[in-house]
């Protein structure tokens, strides 16, 4: 009770209120002088405390700075959602569902801008030759490296003649780049030759351009109009000569239509047997049968069917009677069921005086 009129100020009533005081407890109520010497105010530490008009002038607040700082109600309201989603949010999200509509979004819709942008870029004719240089660029720079570049020419497979007219047809410039070289070109320019019978064009390692060439090998000699043309077995003319004696070792065949049937005097070559060594050549009459001619203008007419079994009776009649070594001219085999004998001019003169010297006899 005393603590609480001392709190209220009502110390000097309390004798007044019949409320004896307590020594021990004023005692202990008693402000504690030293106490109160602690806590007084230090004024060192005042000085300390007070603040610093210089520092309140750095802390106080710009208003330019609060102007900065201000809420904008309009961004407050752009910032302020709705958890619900809108009704185009909502829409998209269920045709993000669909694999054919996201398959489109992902992947269709990229790949039509770019081709768009593409189609747009190449439409542009600068751009067009600017592309066009830089790939021409990088291809002249691809193909005219060291490894690529060919620097010699061989043919192979061909007699000199050959070679030398080959190398002149082809005309190919050394160096030059094997990407600028038209194989299939040469090999058909090489094929044109009569002579060559296959050829394969190929770019060996080293920079060698190697022709390899398959000659047709000529097994007659063809005198067709003013020139001698060789053949091959084929019928195919493989070169001209100038002089028969060029290519002696050749059977000789003549006329027209000759080359076509090389097979056939060929076979009847061969079959001259004993009189092979006498043989001058064939000659092919009215394009369908062969005269055989021999030595000493003699000359076996062969029919256009079977000539070979005619020119084996003609053989077997000269090996009985020596037929051929006589003066006959012509040996007519033509009517294989009446072989005929056309003796020389002067046979037929001493025949003919034989004849009126014995019709003069009698």
């Amino acid at each position: 009770m005393r603590s609480l009129m001392r709190l209220l100020g009502l110390r000097r009533t309390v004798p007044e209120m019949g409320l004896r005081s307590d020594p021990a407890q004023d005692a202990r109520l008693r402000p504690d002088l030293a106490q109160d010497a602690r806590l007084r105010r230090d004024p060192a530490q005042d000085a300390r405390l007070r603040r610093d008009p210089a520092q309140d002038a750095r802390l106080r607040r710009d208003p330019a700075h609060d102007v900065r700082l201000r809420r904008d109600p309009a961004q407050d309201a752009r910032l302020r959602r709705d958890p619900a989603p809108t009704r185009w949010s909502y829409r998209y999200q269920r045709l993000m569902l669909t694999p054919m509509f996201r398959a489109v979004v992902r992947i269709g819709l990229p790949v039509l801008i770019i081709v768009f942008v593409a189609t747009a870029w190449f439409t542009n004719p600068a751009n067009q030759a600017y592309l066009a240089a830089q790939i021409e660029a990088a291809k002249a720079a691809v193909q005219q490296r060291p490894e690529f570049m060919v620097t010699e020419m061989v043919i192979e497979g061909a007699d000199e003649h050959l070679t030398a007219a080959i190398l002149n047809q082809l005309e190919v410039e050394l160096p030059v780049s094997s990407f600028d070289l038209d194989l299939a070109g040469l090999r058909d320019t090489v094929s044109l030759f009569g002579a060559v019978e296959s050829v394969v064009v190929r770019v060996r390692g080293g920079g060698t351009l190697a022709v390899e060439v398959t000659q047709r090998v000529p097994v007659a000699v063809w005198r067709y109009e003013d020139e001698l043309r060789l053949i091959d077995a084929g019928g195919v003319m493989t070169g001209r000569i100038q002089l028969r004696a060029d290519m002696a070792e050749l059977p000789l065949i003549a006329g027209d239509g000759a080359g076509a049937a090389i097979d056939e005097a060929l076979a009847l070559f061969a079959g001259a047997g004993p009189l092979r060594d006498r043989v001058q050549g064939l000659v092919r009459m009215g394009e369908r049968r062969w005269d055989l001619v021999l030595d000493r203008g003699q000359r076996i007419l062969l029919p256009p069917d079977d000539p070979i079994a005619a020119l084996d009776r003609v053989i077997a009649l000269h090996e009985a009677q020596d037929m051929l070594e006589r003066d006959v001219a012509v040996v007519d085999m033509r009517n294989a069921a009446r072989p005929t004998i056309r003796l020389n001019a002067p046979a037929v003169a001493v025949m003919r005086r034989t004849n009126e010297a014995l019709a003069a006899g009698q």
